[in-house]
C-alpha cells in the first residue's frame, strides 16, 4: 500500500502545479461537445475519490462480499457544474479527498486488505486489488487527458 500512498501524495503536490501552468482557455475546452474538459476530468477524480472513499471503508465492515455500487459518472460532472466553477475551488477539493483517501489506506489493517468485493458480473476482488486500482485509474486519467495536448 505503500506505493499508492506515494502515488497519491505525489499527485496531491503535482496536479494543482500542472493546472496552474495552463491557461483559463485550456483547462476549461471541450475537445468535443460530449467530451470533458480537463478541469471535469478534475472534478471527475473528486467524484471518484468519494465513491471509492465510501467503498474503502464500507468493504471492511459490511457483509461480505461487498457489492461495489456503480455510479452515473456523468451525471455526477454535470450535477456538479465544474465546467463553470473555479479551478482553485477544484483543486482544493482534489487535494482536500485525496488526503483523506491516502488517510484511510494507510489505517486499513492488514488483514482487511484481502476483503472481497462485487465489482460487476460476479466478479471479486480484494481491497487491496481495489485500492491498487484506483491509483491506476486516476493516473489513466492524468496522462491520457489531463497531461497531454496542455495549450498555454
Amino acid at each position: 500500500m505503500q506505493k499508492v500512498v506515494e502515488g497519491i501524495n505525489y499527485w496531491i503536490k503535482r496536479l494543482p502545479e500542472e493546472f496552474k501552468s495552463m491557461s483559463e482557455n485550456s483547462s476549461s475546452h471541450r475537445p468535443m461537445p460530449n467530451k470533458w474538459s480537463k478541469k471535469e476530468i478534475l472534478g471527475h477524480l473528486c467524484d471518484s475519490a468519494i465513491n471509492n472513499i465510501e467503498r474503502f471503508i464500507k468493504i471492511q465492515y459490511e457483509e461480505p462480499v461487498y457489492a461495489i455500487q456503480s455510479y452515473d459518472q456523468d451525471h455526477w460532472v454535470k450535477m456538479q457544474n465544474y465546467q463553470d466553477r473555479p479551478l482553485d475551488d477544484i483543486i482544493d477539493l482534489y487535494q482536500a479527498l485525496h488526503k483523506q483517501m491516502v488517510h484511510i489506506v494507510k489505517n486499513v489493517p492488514h488483514e482487511k486488505l484481502s476483503y472481497l468485493c462485487d465489482i460487476g458480473n460476479n466478479q471479486h476482488k480484494t481491497l487491496e486489488w481495489l485500492i491498487q486500482d484506483y491509483l491506476e485509474h486516476m493516473e489513466h486519467h492524468i496522462h491520457s487527458q489531463i497531461l497531454i495536448e496542455k495549450s498555454y
